[in-house]
C-alpha cells in the first residue's frame, strides 16, 4: 500500500520502498503511457496490487503503478462462462461482479484481498486435490509490453505464451486485463472441527481424495488439528449460513481480537505459548454451515504475520510434516501460529508450484513482530529435501540456479522474458534473484 510521503510497504511490513515516481492509472491507455515514459527514462517500472505478497516481488524502486483504480468487468462471454476483468480488480470484488451472470470462480484461497493480477502473478491457490490454483483459471490476458504496445494472449493469439503469462511473476510486462474461465455459481457445505492430529494424518490421503476441498491446521505444542472440509453443491441447494452474530464472534472476537491478544502475550511471555495454543484449538472451528462459495472459501485475516509456504509432491506431505513436528520439539521453540496443510491438482503452467505433479502445501507462519529467520530457515531445509518449491509470494531464500533445477520449463520462461523484456524494464531485486539478471 502506498503511504503519505510517497513510500510503499506491503501488508506484512516485510518489504518497503520509496519509488522515484508513483502513478495511479485509471485506464489501460494510462498504463501504456506510463510504461513508455519509464522506458524513455530508463526507469524500471512495476505494477502493484494489494501488497499481500511477503516477498519483494512487487517492490518498485523506479516507477510504481498502483492499479487500484483499474478495476471492473471488461466483457462477459455468457455462453462459455468467461469473464474479462481489469487487472486491479480485487478478488473480494469479483463475486458481486459475477453474481448477475450466475457465475463464480472455480476455486479461491483463504484470503481475498489481493488483486486478480497479483494473485495469478504469484501463484495464489486454495485447496482441493482436483482443483488448480487461481492461475489455472486464466484463459486469456493482455500485457503492456516494454514498448508500451499491447500484447493479447488467448486461444487465438500468442497461445503458446499462455502457460507463462498465466503465472508470470510480473516479469513479462504489466497485466492490464485477465480473462477467467468461470463456473456456474455454487454453494459450499463447510464442516470445520478440531480432531486428533494422529487420526487425521493416518487417514490424510483418503480425506483429501474424498473431499472437494480439504485442509488442516496444526497448532504446535498440541496433539490436535483443526480440519476444514468443503463440499460443492448446486447454487439452488438450501443455505444455512452462519448467523451474523456467530460470524462476528468467530471472525472478529476470536479470530482477530483474541488472536491478537494471544500473539501479544506470546511475544512477551513465550513460555505461555503451549497453553495459548491448546486454548486456541478449543475456541476455533467446530462449526458447520452452507453458503455461497466465496463466503466460505475466504476468511478475515487481520492479525499481521509473515509466512513461508512450500509445495511438495503430495505423497511427501506426511513425511515432511512429521519432520517439521520433530524439528519444533527438538529445538524447543515456542511457535504461536498454526501450520497449514493444503492440496492442489497438477497443472502445466511453466512456473506453477504444482507444475507436473499432484501437490501438497505446507505453510508456516510467525507473528509479524517475531523474527522468523531461524524457524523458516530450518523448515526450508526440510521442504527442499522433499522436493519442495517455494511459493513465489511468500518468504524463501532460493535463487535462480536452485529454482532452475526444480522447474522443467524454467529456461523456457527465461527465454520468453528475454524476448518480451530484453532491457529488463520490469526487473526488480527479487526477480533478479529468482530469475537471474
Amino acid at each position: 500500500m502506498t503511504r503519505p510521503g510517497g513510500s510503499w510497504q506491503n501488508w506484512a511490513r516485510s518489504e518497503s520502498v520509496r519509488p522515484q515516481r508513483i502513478e495511479f492509472p485509471r485506464t489501460i491507455e494510462a498504463v501504456q503511457r506510463a510504461v513508455s515514459a519509464a522506458a524513455a527514462r530508463r526507469m524500471p517500472v512495476k505494477a502493484v496490487g494489494a501488497g499481500h505478497s511477503f516477498t519483494g516481488i512487487a517492490v518498485a524502486p523506479g516507477v510504481l503503478l498502483e492499479l487500484r483504480d483499474l478495476t471492473g468487468i471488461v466483457s462477459v462471454d455468457a455462453d462459455r462462462a468467461r469473464v474479462t476483468l481489469l487487472a486491479g480488480t480485487r478478488l473480494h470484488q469479483i463475486p458481486a461482479l459475477l453474481a448477475p451472470h450466475g457465475l463464480a470462480m472455480e476455486n479461491l484461497g483463504d484470503i481475498d484481498q489481493q488483486s486478480v493480477a497479483g494473485a495469478i502473478s504469484t501463484g495464489t491457490h486454495g485447496t482441493g486435490a482436483r482443483f488448480g490454483g487461481i492461475s489455472t483459471q486464466v484463459v486469456g490476458a493482455t500485457l503492456v509490453m516494454a514498448s508500451g504496445d499491447l500484447l493479447r494472449i488467448d486461444e487465438h493469439e500468442n497461445t503458446e505464451m499462455l502457460p507463462a503469462v498465466a503465472l508470470g511473476l510480473g516479469a513479462l510486462g504489466i497485466l492490464v486485463e485477465v480473462t477467467l474461465q468461470c463456473v456456474p455459481a455454487f454453494v459450499l457445505h463447510a464442516v470445520e472441527q478440531p480432531e486428533g492430529l494422529e487420526e487425521v494424518l493416518v487417514a490424510l490421503d483418503e480425506r483429501v481424495a474424498a473431499a472437494d476441498h480439504f485442509e488442516l491446521y496444526w497448532f504446535p505444542h498440541t496433539d490436535r488439528a483443526m480440519t476444514k472440509t468443503n463440499t460443492r453443491l448446486p447454487d439452488d441447494a438450501p443455505r444455512h449460513p452462519l448467523s451474523p452474530i456467530g460470524k462476528w464472534v468467530d471472525d472478529a472476537v476470536v479470530g482477530t481480537g483474541l488472536h491478537q491478544i494471544a500473539c501479544s502475550v506470546a511475544k512477551a511471555v513465550p513460555a505461555a505459548i503451549p497453553a495459548i495454543n491448546r486454548t486456541a484449538v478449543r475456541l476455533w472451528g467446530d462449526r458447520e454451515f452452507t453458503d455461497a462459495s466465496a463466503r466460505v472459501f475466504a476468511t478475515a485475516r487481520s492479525v499481521r504475520f509473515r509466512e513461508m509456504e512450500y509445495a511438495l509432491p503430495a505423497e511427501n506431505v506426511r513425511a515432511a510434516f512429521a519432520q517439521l513436528r520433530a524439528l519444533v520439539s527438538d529445538r524447543g521453540w515456542r511457535i504461536s501460529f498454526p501450520v497449514e496443510v493444503r492440496f492442489a491438482a497438477a497443472d502445466d503452467l511453466w512456473l506453477s508450484t504444482a507444475h507436473g505433479r499432484a501437490t501438497g502445501y505446507i505453510a508456516v507462519h510467525r507473528y509479524w513482530r517475531d523474527d522468523p529467520t531461524e524457524y523458516f530457515g530450518a523448515v526450508e531445509e526440510i521442504m527442499l529435501s522433499y522436493g519442495g518449491r517455494p511459493h513465489w509470494g511468500k518468504l524463501h531464500t532460493l535463487g535462480a540456479e536452485t529454482l532452475r533445477e526444480r522447474y522443467p520449463r524454467f529456461d523456457d520462461f527465461v527465454a520468453l522474458r528475454d524476448t518480451l523484456d530484453p532491457e529488463r524494464l520490469f526487473q526488480n531485486p527479487y526477480l533478479e534473484r529468482v530469475l537471474g539478471g
